[in-house]
Order: C-alpha cells, then sequence, then structure tokens
C-alpha cells in the first residue's frame, strides 16, 4: 500500500460519481458529495424514470443523465458508481458496473441472498474495481473510538451486548411495489433495517459464531416477517440480543455493550452524534474508564458524509474501499442465519450456509411458514396475538 502526500482529488480533478437510481436515497447521497469541497462530483446518472433522473440532474447540476445503465457508462468516465436502486437490481447493476472496472458503492442490503454477493465478489475479482457497501454508523467519531477501546483493552472483555431496531412502518408504507417481498427487497426488518444496527455491533466486537432465532409476522401486509428475535454468541464469547422490528410505535436504534469496566450506549434513530453516546463505569473502574473515554476520536456523526470521505482517502493510498465486500458478507451471513434457525428451529452456526443450503439463495430459504400475503381480510380481523411465529 503507497500513501499519496498531496491529494489526488481536487476540485480541478474531482473524483466522478454515477448515481443509478435517483429517488430518495439518491439525494440524500448528492446532499454529501456537495459537502466534500469539491473532491468529488457527480456527472451522470440514470433512472428508469424519465423525468425523475431529469430532476435530479436539475436539483444537483449533473450533466449526464439517461434511462439505462449501460447508456450511462457508456456516456460519461466514472471513478465510482453509486447504487441508490432498489436491492432486487444491485446484483446486476454491480456486475455490469465491476466488468468496466468501475467502483461501486451499494446502498444496503448489497445483495438479495449470500449467493449474489458471492457472484459480486467474482465479478470484483474479475474486473480489477472494487466493491462497497454504505454502512455510515461505522463512521462516527465515537464508533471509531470504541473499536479502538476494544482493541486496546481499556474497558476490560466484551461479556454481552443488546442490538436493537425497534421502528415503526404503517401498512401504507409497503404500498411502494418493492417493499415486504422476499424477491425484491430480500427480507423484512432483519434485512433492510436492522441490518445498519447489526452491522455496527459487528464492527466493533468482531465476528459472530451461531445464533438461534424466532420470527413472526404479526400485522403488516408483506410476505416477509415484520419482527425477529435473535440470540447471537460471539467468537469472542460474547452474548448478543437483537430484535429486529417494525412495529414498535415509540422508535429507536440502540446498542449497549457491557464490557468488564463498563457499560457503553448508542440510543438514537437513523443517525447519531457525540452526543447520542453514554458510558457508565464499573465500580472502581471510574478513573480508568473516564481517562479512556477522553481519548479521541470524537467530534464527527456517523452519516454518509464521513464514508465518503475515508472511500476517497482510500482511493488517494490505493487501499481497500471501506466497508470491504469481506465486511459486509459477515452481516450478510448473519441475517441469514437469522432467518435459517427461525424458520427451520435449529442453531445456526456461522460459515455453515453454503452452496448446499436453501437460505445461501434466497433469504426466505426453505419458505416461511406463514406462505404468501395475507389477505385484506386476515390483515383486518387477525389479533396480533394469533400471527404466525416460528422458532
Amino acid at each position: 500500500m503507497s500513501e499519496s502526500t498531496t491529494p489526488r482529488f481536487t476540485a480541478e480533478n474531482p473524483f466522478r460519481i454515477g448515481i443509478v437510481g435517483t429517488g430518495g436515497i439518491a439525494r440524500v447521497h448528492a446532499d454529501n458529495v456537495r459537502r466534500l469541497e469539491g473532491r468529488a462530483r457527480i456527472v451522470g446518472a440514470c433512472d428508469i424514470d424519465a423525468e425523475r433522473v431529469q430532476d435530479f440532474q436539475s436539483a444537483w447540476d449533473v450533466p449526464v443523465g439517461t434511462t439505462d445503465l449501460e447508456e450511462l457508462l457508456d456516456s460519461v468516465e466514472l471513478d465510482i458508481v453509486h447504487l441508490c436502486s432498489p436491492p432486487g437490481l444491485h446484483k446486476e447493476q454491480a456486475i455490469a458496473v465491476l466488468r468496466r472496472g468501475i467502483h461501486v458503492l451499494s446502498e444496503k442490503p448489497p445483495a438479495l441472498s449470500l449467493a449474489e454477493l458471492d457472484e459480486i465478489a467474482e465479478a470484483e475479482q474479475a474486473g480489477g474495481a472494487q466493491f462497497a457497501t454504505v454502512s455510515q454508523h461505522r463512521f462516527g467519531s465515537r464508533a471509531l473510538w470504541l473499536r479502538d477501546r476494544v482493541a486496546d483493552g481499556a474497558l476490560g472483555r466484551p461479556m454481552t451486548a443488546v442490538c436493537n431496531t425497534l421502528w415503526y412502518r404503517p401498512d401504507s408504507y409497503f404500498d411502494v411495489p418493492w417493499r415486504g417481498k422476499w424477491d425484491i427487497e430480500g427480507g423484512g426488518p432483519t434485512m433492510g433495517h436492522g441490518i445498519h444496527q447489526m452491522d455496527t455491533m459487528l464492527s466493533v466486537l468482531g465476528s459472530w459464531s451461531q445464533v438461534v432465532a424466532v420470527a413472526a409476522r404479526q400485522a403488516r401486509p408483506v410476505i416477509t416477517e415484520d419482527l425477529t428475535h435473535a440470540i447471537v454468541t460471539l467468537d469472542n464469547g460474547a452474548v448478543v440480543s437483537v430484535v429486529n422490528s417494525l412495529l414498535s410505535p415509540k422508535e429507536t436504534s440502540y446498542l449497549r455493550f457491557d464490557f468488564e469496566y463498563a457499560t457503553v450506549e448508542l440510543e438514537h434513530l437513523y443517525g447519531y452524534s457525540d452526543a447520542s453516546w453514554t458510558v457508565t463505569a464499573a465500580p472502581g473502574y471510574e478513573d480508568a474508564v473516564a481517562d479512556a473515554w477522553a481519548k479521541g476520536p470524537s467530534g464527527s456523526g456517523s452519516g454518509h458524509f464521513a464514508q465518503f470521505e475515508a472511500i476517497l482517502d482510500a482511493v488517494e493510498q490505493n487501499a481497500p474501499l471501506p466497508v470491504t465486500l469481506h465486511q459486509a458478507r459477515g452481516t450478510l451471513e448473519l441475517i441469514a442465519g437469522i432467518y435459517a434457525s427461525a424458520f427451520t428451529g435449529s442453531r445456526i452456526d456461522a460459515g455453515s450456509i453454503d452452496a448446499s443450503s436453501p437460505f445461501y439463495r434466497s433469504m426466505e430459504g426453505s419458505g416461511a411458514p406463514w406462505g404468501g400475503a395475507p389477505s385484506l381480510s386476515d390483515a383486518q380481523v387477525e389479533p396480533a396475538g394469533a400471527a404466525e411465529v416460528v422458532a
């Protein structure tokens, strides 16, 4: 790895970004690219909706717009393509871009299954470009701080943790055609929502070794689940309780890490600042924990901007783009493990979901016990307590 002494990307020579899919999340990307002070620029965009891509061009001063990905790749020179499209499109789009030798940054989930992610890995290796996944919560200052404290042991051994995504989505949220479907969204809150907190948890505490879980379709008009509970054992011996819900009117994203010498908590909804974190020392360790808390880094919250900066720095230093495909795969494998445990009633070991498993090719695996989508009459009359739950 070689490091540049001067920035490679400047206002005169910006990092050239293409955007695929110009809906709401694309506007988050555009806003954060604009904050990079000229180091990067969106030079092209595509969307199947011609009017929407034109509106995006106008709003963000994007010179090239198309309704076809291949046309975009033919029309403008790009250093990276941001996939802001629905999850079911990520694999084919990523492979098309990687085959051109262009980097890819994909919104979560990066693929619908481990099989799809492995296909992307093959294209990455063949094309020479890199595939990265948006994991914006890894990049806030205090998340970086906590990973450093785990590495240096200042808080002692990790013992247990809580990883909750307790969100609320009304029935109308699923009016969007690709939501709540295995073959387009890949899963329910475990795949599309809780993935953020689970990824952050694993980035702090390390790899998982075993999971046991339950899943339920309690209330929402979906084919997928709307709730999962899981107990995850990590390689370091820590045990983590995980809840992913779209049924929680009081919404929160909550991570709690209990170490030998301190409890560290993070509570927010969609993004955090330093103020979202608290630390509580165990009796007798107040001074040591206060010293650890005073160490940097600090001052920056989570968000796309911090990851975009890290990607530019990585390209300038010829380093792997964060978050790497390998890192993203560990999180996706845990999600597959939660579904596999919930739908089969088995404990699932890390590494056991291989090509012989139906959960390798689809998070639905051998099939959710509740079958297809509930009928309107079912949704109207079925009490919550009668919903299907599987262990």
